[in-house]
């Protein structure tokens, strides 16, 4: 079975238990199924840095983290390999829910996080080392890459919701990952 597959039945499996156990938009709910939060994370709760990419705040949040990992994830997959392509992930995800914690601790906020976007937004990354680089550019549209990035980063300048820290700090790691993986070991 292929890696991205196993995230995807993760994070809707956690879904339904989250929503059957008090709701996927409880705020005590998330927090107890591992979202994101400042002060617990203070406390030495540095699981949640791992566990939020797992967490969504409602259907539509899933869905369309779901759909972007769905759309992105096989042709990654099948070209760099499960294990690279989990590191990425993984590794993007992180990094953007650091780089939120380490702001929020900056701005003195303890605004509670959670969602796959971090590292669907280093998958993104992933696209864009591709588009970059000579040997592989063919592979890619970068128009088409740049223009789903406008469009994801203008929707979640606008959306307050939208925690764009975390987009942001995926795109960084899955691109700089990325592009190592591709012109280092290539």
């Amino acid at each position: 079975m292929n890696a991205w597959i196993i995230i995807l039945a993760a994070n809707v499996f956690l879904f339904i238990v989250e929503t059957a156990q008090g709701g996927s938009e409880n705020t005590r709910t998330a927090i107890r199924f591992g979202a994101q939060d400042v002060d617990l994370v203070d406390r030495g709760q540095y699981w949640r840095l791992f566990t939020s990419m797992f967490v969504h705040f409602g259907i539509f949040h899933l869905a369309t983290n779901m759909y972007a990992l769905y759309c992105l994830a096989p042709a990654m997959e099948s070209f760099i390999g499960p294990f690279w392509f989990l590191l990425i992930y993984i590794l993007s995800g992180l990094f953007g829910n650091i780089l939120t914690y380490e702001t929020e601790k900056k701005r003195r906020r303890n605004s509670l996080s959670a969602g796959a976007s971090g590292a669907i937004f280093g998958l993104f990354g992933f696209y864009l080392a591709l588009a970059l680089i000579p040997q592989y550019s063919q592979l890619v549209s970068m128009s088409g890459i740049l223009s789903s990035l406008g469009i994801n980063l203008v929707y979640g300048i606008f959306n307050r919701r939208i925690n764009m820290t975390a987009h942001v700090g995926g795109l960084i790691a899955g691109f700089i990952l990325s592009f190592f993986l591709l012109t280092v070991l290539g």
